[in-house]
């Protein structure tokens, strides 16, 4: 009797282990991806470079011309639809439709940007590994 009360014991509180994890990922991506669409609304994708993996970031480097690509706009909007979506324990994706006024012609237009976030187990945060959203496309 013994046995199986120490057994469900442990059990229990590997359970409960395992749920304040989840929790804490859950919190995590949620502040994350409030802080990600507060920069980009904001227009800062200099900052909003930050979000994205190291690794993606090394492997697919913008140029300071592409940089100076999104001082071309100002953001008018940020629609994140349904919200993140799961796929597996460590990725969600979601959809943002991002509304950006040209500064020059003063024209609007929305481009869709498909995120893929990813959690780092090492670093305890999630990475953009979709990267920044691609404003030359609609």
């Amino acid at each position: 009797m013994r046995r199986i009360l120490l057994t469900l014991l442990a059990a229990v509180t590997v359970l409960m282990l395992g749920g304040c994890a989840s929790d804490r990922r859950d919190d995590s991506l949620t502040t994350t991806l409030n802080a990600y669409a507060s920069t980009v609304r904001w227009g800062d994708f200099n900052t909003a470079l930050q979000f994205v993996d190291p690794k993606v970031r090394e492997e697919h480097p913008l140029s300071p011309l592409d940089m100076s690509r999104y001082q071309q706009y100002k953001v008018s909007g940020y629609d994140e639809g349904k919200g993140p979506m799961p796929h597996g324990q460590y990725e969600v994706t979601q959809v943002v439709q991002i509304n950006l006024v040209n500064v020059n012609t003063q024209a609007e237009r929305t481009v869709t940007d498909r995120q893929t976030w990813h959690y780092d187990t090492q670093a305890k945060r999630w990475w953009l590994v979709s990267g920044l959203p691609d404003i030359n496309r609609q």
